[in-house]
């Protein structure tokens, strides 16, 4: 704890600081709250997607071996780009998955075997898949970092700067009232020598 000015205007500050303090943890508490929960969601819809993704790989199973035939299959169907949009959850701007932009490329079903054509459909519908899953684990890695942030700073009023704000409060006010006791008990004797040499200067007038 810093050394703090045992006066009456410091006592006023921490007084200030305490009410601030305990004006803001609450609103720390909540988005808290609110982060963990946001995380949580986030993680069931991380689930889902691998959910989705383990039931195509199983459809693919089958025949994935014939994935290795050299017949350009990953020049049929490519990713162009990953479309988000932006939202604010507890206070952090996060990506939010829209759409997958897919480019197939056309083919002569005639040329390739039957199974290409249920090939691309699958990868279609992998594609979106894989490209959610990624900004989903760019929204948790967001979220995590803010709910360290928030919970360092919940600490630090809660175990830091309430107590020391308390703690300066209390040395401050005791300093003060000994202070006080201690210009009252001046008085008084001095009151009471006062009053002795009036009572000494009248009688020495009789």
């Amino acid at each position: 704890m810093q050394k703090i000015k045992l006066t009456k205007t410091e006592l006023k500050r921490q007084k200030d600081n305490l009410k601030r303090y305990n004006r803001y943890l609450p609103t720390l508490y909540i988005k808290k709250q609110q982060l963990q929960k946001e995380i949580e969601r986030v993680k069931m819809n991380i689930g889902r997607t691998e959910t989705d993704l383990t039931k195509l790989m199983e459809e693919i199973n089958p025949w994935i071996g014939l994935l290795g035939e050299d017949l350009g299959l990953y020049e049929l169907i490519k990713l162009k780009k990953i479309e988000t949009r932006r939202e604010n959850i507890a206070g952090v701007d996060i990506p939010v998955f829209v759409k997958a932009h897919i480019y197939i490329k056309e083919y002569d079903l005639f040329i390739y075997p039957l199974w290409v054509d249920r090939a691309v459909g699958l990868l279609g519908k992998m594609i979106p898949l894989r490209s959610e899953r990624i900004v989903l684990a760019f929204q948790e890695r967001c979220l995590r970092k803010e709910l360290h942030i928030t919970s360092q700073r919940v600490n630090l009023f809660e175990k830091v700067k309430i107590p020391e704000s308390n703690e300066a409060i209390r040395r401050i006010s005791i300093y003060l009232g000994d202070q006080q006791i201690a210009a009252v008990g001046w008085a008084r004797m001095a009151k009471k020598k006062i009053q002795k040499r009036m009572e000494v200067a009248e009688g020495e007038r009789k």
